[in-house]
C-alpha cells in the first residue's frame, strides 16, 4: 500500500490555532519531517503525539528526499512540518513536495496558519490581487533588481522581514518605491505581544531604526496608478474643501492624495504653498 505525504500547516505563535486535523494527523503520522526537531518536539508532545522525526531543513532537504520517497511507497504517512506556518512558503519543503509530485505520489495539504495571509488580513490594503516575494535577496545586483520590479508592481506585496535587517530592508523600500507609499508593518502576529501597525515606509522605517524585535511581516501598497490629466488647481480646491469641513491639512491632503492616486508628499507641499499664499 502507498503511503502519502501531509503538508501541515503549524501554529505561528498561539498553540489554539491548531485545528483538531491537524492534531489528529500528528498523532497518527508514521513520521514527522521537521525543520527543528526540539521546537515540532514541543508541538507532538502538545498533542499527545509519539511519532519519530526526521529532520528537514534547507541544508539537507536535497539529501533526504530519496528516502523519503522510499518511506512513502513503503506505505509511511510522513508529515512535513516547519517551525511555524505553512511548509515550503518561503521554508523547507518545496523539493520534496516537487519529487513527491513528479513520481507520482500522493501529497496532502492541511491548511493552516500564515503569516503572509495573516498579516494581509489586518494591512487594509487591496486584497483581490496581491504578490508574496518572501524575504528580499541580501545584496547585490539581485536585491537592487528585486526592489525597481516591487517599484511598479501594482499588486500588493507581502514580505518577510527578519528584526536585524529591518532597518536596511526598511529604508531600501523608501528608495525604491516612495517613502509615502502606504503600507502596515504585523509583528508577533497571534503572540502576546503582537503589534500591527499602519503607516507610511518612511514612517515605518523611522520605527524600526529605534530597534524591532520578533517575527515580521509587511504587507505594501501596490503602485498607484497613473492619474490621466490631473489638475493641479483642483486638487488643492478639494483640499480646501475638507479642511474647511473640519479636517487637518495632513489629512486632507492624505485623503485626496489616496483617492485620485497622486504623490501625498508632493501634494502636501502645494497645499502648504496654497496655504501661505492665501493667508
Amino acid at each position: 500500500m502507498t503511503g502519502r505525504l501531509v503538508v501541515l500547516a503549524t501554529p505561528i505563535g498561539n498553540l489554539e490555532d491548531l485545528s483538531p486535523r491537524a492534531a489528529r494527523v500528528l498523532c497518527e503520522a508514521d513520521l514527522v519531517l521537521a525543520e527543528d526537531t526540539r521546537r515540532t518536539g514541543r508541538l507532538l508532545a502538545h498533542v499527545g503525539s509519539r511519532a519519530p522525526q526526521r529532520s528537514l531543513h534547507e541544508h539537507n532537504e536535497q539529501q533526504r528526499v530519496d528516502g523519503v520517497l522510499d518511506d512513502i511507497r513503503g506505505g509511511q504517512t510522513v508529515v512535513l512540518a516547519t517551525d511555524a506556518g505553512t511548509p515550503a512558503i518561503s521554508d523547507p519543503g518545496y523539493r520534496l513536495v516537487a519529487a513527491c509530485t513528479a513520481a507520482g505520489l500522493r501529497v496532502e495539504p492541511v491548511p493552516g496558519p500564515s503569516a503572509a495571509l495573516a498579516a494581509l488580513m489586518v494591512a487594509g490594503l487591496p486584497t483581490d490581487r496581491f504578490v508574496f516575494e518572501g524575504f528580499l535577496p541580501r545584496r547585490g545586483g539581485t536585491r537592487r533588481q528585486r526592489l525597481e520590479a516591487l517599484a511598479v508592481e501594482p499588486r500588493t506585496v507581502v514580505l518577510f522581514v527578519t528584526p536585524h535587517r529591518a532597518t536596511e530592508d526598511l529604508q531600501d523600500l523608501c528608495d525604491h518605491l516612495g517613502a509615502d507609499r502606504p503600507a502596515t508593518l504585523a509583528r508577533e502576529l497571534t503572540k502576546l505581544h503582537e503589534e500591527v501597525v499602519a503607516a507610511t515606509l518612511g514612517e515605518l522605517a523611522d520605527r524600526v531604526r529605534a530597534g524591532a524585535r520578533g517575527e515580521i511581516t509587511l504587507v505594501v501598497g501596490g503602485q498607484p496608478s497613473e492619474p490621466a490629466d490631473v489638475d493641479d488647481q483642483d486638487l488643492l480646491e478639494q483640499v480646501r474643501s475638507r479642511i474647511a469641513d473640519g479636517e487637518s491639512l495632513r489629512d486632507a491632503v492624505a485623503e485626496v492624495a489616496a483617492r485620485v492616486g497622486v504623490s501625498r508628499r508632493a501634494l502636501y507641499a502645494n497645499a502648504v504653498e496654497d496655504r501661505a499664499s492665501t493667508t
